[in-house]
């Protein structure tokens, strides 16, 4: 599988390669990262062939898109796609910084931040992703954690902030500033709030279609095919145990994963030993059969792991070992496979 092999987003007019460079883990998610290594790993991936970036300020309370800016505005605006996301205002910790609670970041910059999916909101968090990348447009612009886990009995008033907000969306999109507006969501079940309300381009899925979940093959897919809403893969790794198999840091959505996920990693990776593929290769490019899908962006922190996953998305994987997989309900019957 070519990893830089351009698909059409959806409905929108932009185009991406089959990979992307998913910058979540240089906002220090789970371990610090230094400047030197950032810069050697983003410079790898952008001598590599790397051409599409995502983004958001949430990711490191903004450390990830300076860093990303600190590559991209050096480089020729037309040679690269970016995408980054709204929905969070942020604002300097004026406190002692040793207060700062920087939860889930184990590191990250000392600001604190306040949703917000309201026009002035969304202008408001656009204006500060372009000034902390240095860069002056935003090519996929993403509504993001617009879900229940993060706002529990608020989110029926959140999603009504929705209203003014995609006002200015729309706008943007109209004007050319943007060029696609997406939902990034990790809730399958929220998916068709978004879809039946708002006219959207694309969603950026976490968790709702790797070789471990494919629920929205039954309903969600079809009904975004309908309306030619396109798919990033964010997470194809499951945020790890799909990189890494069952190990005893290994996380699944985030967390330690359940009884249920371990027992089925374990029995993907007993078929992945048969036919000797490996896992990783298996889980990067099995979201991409699927016709909807466009790219998967996983995230990398090391000049190794940007290398590892060009030559996993290579990788030779005979059909007969999907056909396995689907044998033994391993993954949906109806997953596209080749």
């Amino acid at each position: 599988m070519d990893p830089f092999f351009y698909k059409k987003l959806g409905k929108s007019n932009i185009t991406l390669p089959k990979l992307g460079f998913g910058a979540a883990p240089l906002g220090e998610l789970f371990e610090k990262v230094s400047e030197e290594q950032s810069s050697q790993t983003l410079n790898t991936s952008y001598d590599s062939g790397f051409r599409y970036y995502d983004t958001a300020p949430w990711y490191g309370h903004g450390l990830s898109e300076h860093r990303i800016g600190s590559l991209l505005r050096n480089k020729l605006r037309e040679e690269y796609i970016i995408s980054s996301k709204v929905g969070r205002v942020y604002k300097p910790f004026k406190e002692d910084y040793k207060k700062f609670n920087r939860s889930p970041w184990v590191g990250g910059l000392n600001f604190q931040y306040k949703f917000d999916y309201t026009y002035s909101g969304f202008e408001r968090s656009f204006e500060d992703t372009t000034c902390r990348l240095g860069i002056n447009q935003i090519d996929l612009l993403v509504i993001h954690d617009l879900d229940k886990d993060y706002h529990g009995d608020l989110f029926s008033n959140k999603f009504k902030e929705l209203e003014s907000g995609f006002i200015w969306l729309k706008s943007m999109r109209d004007l050319g500033h943007i060029k696609a507006i997406g939902v990034g969501i990790n809730d399958a079940q929220l998916m068709s709030n978004f879809y039946k309300n708002y006219d959207i381009d694309f969603f950026l899925v976490a968790m709702p279609y790797t070789l471990i979940n494919q629920e929205t093959l039954d309903e969600i897919f079809p009904e975004c095919k309908k309306r030619g809403i396109g798919i990033i893969i964010g997470a194809p790794f499951s945020s790890g145990i799909l990189a890494t198999g069952v190990t005893n840091n290994a996380k699944y959505n985030y967390s330690k994963p359940s009884k249920f996920i371990v027992t089925k990693v374990n029995s993907i990776k007993k078929i992945c030993d048969k036919y000797n593929v490996p896992l990783k290769a298996a889980a990067i490019q099995f979201p991409l059969f699927h016709p909807l899908v466009t790219t998967v962006i996983p995230g990398m922190l090391n000049p190794d792991q940007v290398k590892e996953n060009i030559l996993m998305m290579q990788y030779d994987i005979p059909i007969k070992f999907w056909h396995e997989l689907k044998n033994l309900n391993l993954i949906h019957p109806d997953s596209p496979i080749s």
